[in-house]
């Protein structure tokens, strides 16, 4: 038995979809642990490019059973939709796909929420997906949510909207908006509730039989370490943990049971959305590597700002999750440059520092200082294994391992599944 937590190491789209693709072939379970639909895992093989927002990535795996977590916010309508568009790839669901009966549900008073609170902050926009995804984790905590189990029970979640549509609707008026009517908004969740029936179970209890049992489990998060609500770039953070930690109260896997925690870094760095970002660059560089990625939101198409890998950043994020394995993803994008640059270190006020800062006020002082490495100004896209790479490449490979003393274990080269370097053991 193995358990691998899987997370992104920077501010998410670190290609976290296509990695837990390659890693469900030998899987038998994997399970999301949090956020909801604004998260997009793209995966391509055969030809076909496979956008999923809330379905774990080794659905396309027969073998695999997928599992949507307790600390998943889940849009039933959106998931519907997706499981429509997986069955059309005739790929069976029915008995594959597991959904918690405690996860929380985005009703469509959370999106009109979400979208007029971003709207009034201005300049001071997080630069959210407008996907309900904060309105629907503030109703958990406030302990008004509505569980997944609920739209299984009429009279239940009839009261349930009742009493939060008084207090919704007291909210959008502030904002000028017109209210919302209940009753379009019920017979369309109690709807959604019957055709998601056949997968709704204690998903907790299921995942502790497959440990029992000796199974092969992968939990996958969503976003990156670096939007994690405790510990990312607060307040343009995301309203979840993607952190390791999170996986367990997501998941309910004690954390004793982890055997592996994998991040996964782009070879250099993006971010989307508002908040800080040291090593962005706004000039032709960044744009070069933004059309060379193809850098644009795979759930909001919107582009993505880029700039050079961030190993500061990165050493951060090694503590936060425990991580002992790195991946290292879109290695080609680099293919063409004639100097490659690593941020080692932040010079802040005039001293030079590696300590990843938390207060907005310093990040946003950070100058970075770079270690330059030679260009390899060749394609990586054809080889089969490390050895077949630059030697250039591997020198600036190795040199991100030694920083963050974690060894790489997988380079991608390519969005292909067969565009994969299996590095190390895993």
């Amino acid at each position: 038995m193995s358990v691998r937590v899987v997370i992104g190491a920077q501010w998410g789209d670190e290609g976290k979809g296509k990695i837990v693709d390659l890693l469900s072939d030998q899987a038998d379970y994997v399970a999301r642990y949090q956020g909801g639909a604004n998260a997009g895992h793209t995966l391509n093989f055969d030809g076909q490019t496979h956008i999923l927002h809330l379905i774990p990535s080794g659905i396309f795996h027969h073998n695999t059973c997928c599992v949507i977590s307790n600390g998943v916010v889940i849009d039933p309508l959106t998931l519907l939709e997706e499981i429509e568009l997986v069955e059309k790839t005739e790929t069976s669901v029915e008995g594959r796909l597991l959904i918690s009966e405690t996860a929380h549900v985005i009703m469509p008073y959370h999106k009109s929420l979400d979208k007029v609170g971003e709207s009034a902050l201005g300049q001071q926009k997080i630069g959210t997906t407008g996907r309900g995804i904060g309105p629907a984790y503030m109703h958990k905590i406030a302990r008004v949510g509505i569980r997944i189990m609920d739209l299984l029970d009429p009279d239940f979640l009839r009261q349930k909207m009742e009493a939060n549509l008084t207090e919704v609707n007291a909210r959008l008026a502030a904002y000028n908006s017109p209210p919302l009517e209940l009753d379009p908004m019920y017979n369309q969740m109690l709807d959604a509730g019957e055709k998601l029936r056949p997968y709704i179970c204690n998903t907790t209890e299921r995942i502790h039989e497959a440990l029992a049992a000796g199974r092969d489990i992968l939990l996958e998060g969503a976003q990156g370490a670096l939007l994690d609500i405790d510990h990312g770039t607060y307040p343009y953070v995301t309203s979840s943990s993607p952190v390791s930690g999170g996986a367990c109260i997501g998941t309910g896997i004690p954390p004793t049971a982890i055997d592996n925690v994998m991040g996964i870094a782009k070879a250099y760095c993006t971010r989307v959305g508002n908040g800080p970002f040291p090593t962005e660059l706004k000039d032709k560089i960044g744009d070069a590597i933004r059309e060379a990625g193809h850098e644009f939101g795979s759930t909001t198409g919107r582009p993505r700002r880029c700039g050079w890998i961030d190993l500061v950043a990165l050493k951060y994020a090694v503590k936060i999750n425990g991580m002992n394995e790195l991946v290292i993803t879109k290695l080609d994008v680099l293919d063409k440059f004639d100097i490659v640059k690593a941020c080692t270190s932040y010079r802040i006020d005039g001293s030079e520092t590696t300590r990843f800062p938390l207060r907005l006020k310093e990040i946003d002082k950070v100058e970075p200082v770079y270690t330059e490495f030679n260009g390899w100004k060749e394609s990586t896209r054809e080889a089969t294994s490390y050895d077949e790479l630059p030697q250039t490449t591997r020198t600036y490979l190795e040199a991100i391992s030694d920083y963050l003393e974690v060894p790489v274990v997988i380079v991608s080269t390519g969005p292909g599944r067969n565009e994969t370097i299996v590095a190390g053991d895993i």
